[in-house]
């Protein structure tokens, strides 16, 4: 069935106790404990061991997780409030219900989602991307080789697909990974790297191989449908555009001009492409460079938009980021301002997880309130169906749409 076998691992179980910090994390359901809150472990443990996590009062189980020695992150939780049985039948529950949460979303003209969104749908370190019949799947930890084919297994069973593409980290493209590459195809056969497919009636394209991630970005998919029905007969300018998410879905849905920039040279011929997907009459302009100096070029143009949207990279990987990270949403906020026409829409997206809504929200409402227009908040959103939350650390994404009344 599968191009590549995995060596037969046999996990240990293990017993641990935490501190008091790391016992209410698992009573409170978070998925991670770090090494400095285990107290107490009954033998040696190797990646991917099952740790049941046992009370001090009770002595009684509280919850199971698999073993990272990798990580800070020591303990991946799995499960909290008893003990569970890890097995083929455990995760094919969890695929299930992961599942029928993307119910809505495959009942529209789309066949590109997340099916695993790591840690909130219970896998953590874990992502699974479908793209048409191609399974995309992100591994961050060697936690899960132990168990990667029957996961495999039940997602080709729910989803169909007809190809599975494995793809690792950084780092475990750096370890041991007992013979996976990434880029690995670890089933059926692909006839080409790039994998065409469709969200909400717009055709795309990600290459599943190289391309970052897993091909593609699907968390914006609700933002850029309706960025498109926002663009019909009007100039856009998308920022940060990477393969032209948000500029194909304006083309697409009738905009007269739409302006794609990003520094990468490469990502705005792959915005191009995937333009000429679909069918558009409007004209499609790239321009390659630091966005930061491409937008003040513009505003000395003199050039504005019916419609500005900035999605930049996450600017705050760590927290010793977070201070310069708020620097930048605050200038990117005036630029757009400055390049956003009378009566235009300027959307303002953060995928920095150490950067709250609410933090983020006020940046914004900061700049835009010093800026002497005025304006209506038309709406701020989050992840798409696909991307379901379920801890606090797991909300990265907010995007704010804000219209100008003059």
């Amino acid at each position: 069935m599968f191009h590549i076998h995995l060596p037969k691992f046999a996990p240990q179980r293990l017993a641990i106790k935490l501190n008091v910090a790391g016992e209410r994390s698992v009573r409170n359901g978070h998925p991670w404990i770090f090494s400095e809150s285990i107290e107490k472990i009954n033998k040696e443990a190797h990646s991917g061991d099952v740790a049941i996590i046992f009370s001090h009062s009770k002595n009684k189980p509280i919850g199971v997780g698999l073993y990272d020695p990798d990580s800070p992150i020591r303990l991946k939780m799995l499960h909290s409030g008893g003990g569970a049985q890890i097995n083929s039948a455990f995760f094919a529950d969890r695929i299930e219900r992961a599942f029928s949460l993307r119910h809505e979303l495959l009942e529209t003209n789309t066949n590109s989602y997340r099916l695993l969104f790591g840690e909130n749908d219970g896998f953590p370190g874990l992502i699974a991307d479908v793209y048409a019949g191609v399974l995309v799947i992100k591994l961050y930890s060697t936690i899960w080789f132990p168990y990667i084919e029957q996961i495999i297994e039940h997602l080709i069973t729910i989803s169909n697909c007809e190809a599975v593409v494995i793809r690792l980290s950084r780092r475990l493209q750096q370890t041991e990974s007992y013979g996976l590459k990434d880029g690995t195809i670890f089933y059926g056969n692909l006839d080409n790297e790039t994998v065409h497919f469709i969200e909400h009636g717009v055709h795309f394209s990600a290459h599943v191989i190289l391309g970052h991630k897993t091909g593609y970005f699907l968390d914006h998919r609700e933002n850029r449908r309706q960025v498109g029905l926002l663009s019909k007969s009007k100039k856009v300018l998308d920022v940060f555009s990477y393969a032209g998410g948000f500029s194909v879905h304006a083309l697409a849905n009738g905009a007269t001009e739409v302006t794609s920039v990003d520094i990468s040279k490469q990502a705005l011929e792959l915005a191009v492409e995937n333009g000429k997907l679909n069918e558009f009459k409007g004209v499609h302009t790239t321009l390659a460079g630091d966005a930061f100096t491409v937008l003040q070029q513009l505003i000395e143009q003199k050039k504005t938009f019916d419609v500005v949207v900035i999605d930049p990279p996450s600017f705050a990987k760590s927290k010793k980021e977070v201070d310069i990270a708020k620097k930048k949403y605050s200038q990117l906020a005036k630029l757009g301002i400055a390049l956003t026409a009378k009566n235009g829409l300027l959307v303002l997206a953060s995928c920095s997880s150490r950067i709250t809504s609410e933090a983020f929200f006020a940046i914004n409402e900061t700049v835009l309130n010093s800026q002497h227009r005025n304006y209506n908040v038309v709406q701020k959103t989050n992840h798409d169906i696909d991307h379901p939350i379920s801890f606090s650390e797991g909300a990265y994404l907010k995007c704010g749409y804000y219209r100008f009344i003059n």
